[in-house]
């Protein structure tokens, strides 16, 4: 659990405006303070299952934040995941840029397909002028 000082000083850091205090952004760091206290606490503490289990809670609830953060704001999303220094942020990025890259290389083939009708059509137009 975190102590009320290091919470409102978090709040304070990532916060979107003056009154917030549940904005993705905020929860998003609450989480990732909390998820490196417990694993410095796992580390130590190996067989604690109780915290392990709420380890992976508060992992899966982040990685929830995250992806809706992303589809919702896309530049507060990297922000804070580079401000944090999160893999996973690092990994959405990578499978975003991937999937542009993919629809970007089926864009171009479309055109590509688009462009040789158009050539096989002027190629049987001519076809049918030289035969007449």
């Amino acid at each position: 659990m975190l102590d009320k000082k290091v919470k409102q000083r978090i709040i304070n850091k990532f916060r979107t405006h003056e009154k917030d205090t549940g904005s993705s952004q905020v929860q998003i760091a609450i989480l990732t303070e909390e998820i490196r206290l417990l694993a410095e606490h796992l580390s130590r503490h190996k067989h604690d299952n109780s915290s392990r289990r709420g380890l992976l809670r508060k992992v899966a609830e982040r990685r929830k934040l995250l992806k809706y953060l992303q589809k919702d704001d896309e530049k507060s999303f990297i922000d804070i995941a580079v401000k944090l220094k999160l893999k996973i942020g690092k990994k959405m990025i990578e499978e975003e840029e991937e999937l542009k890259r993919r629809e970007k290389e089926e864009l171009e083939a479309a055109q590509q397909r688009a462009q040789d009708r158009e050539d096989a059509e002027e190629a049987a137009a001519e076809r049918r002028g030289a035969q007449e």
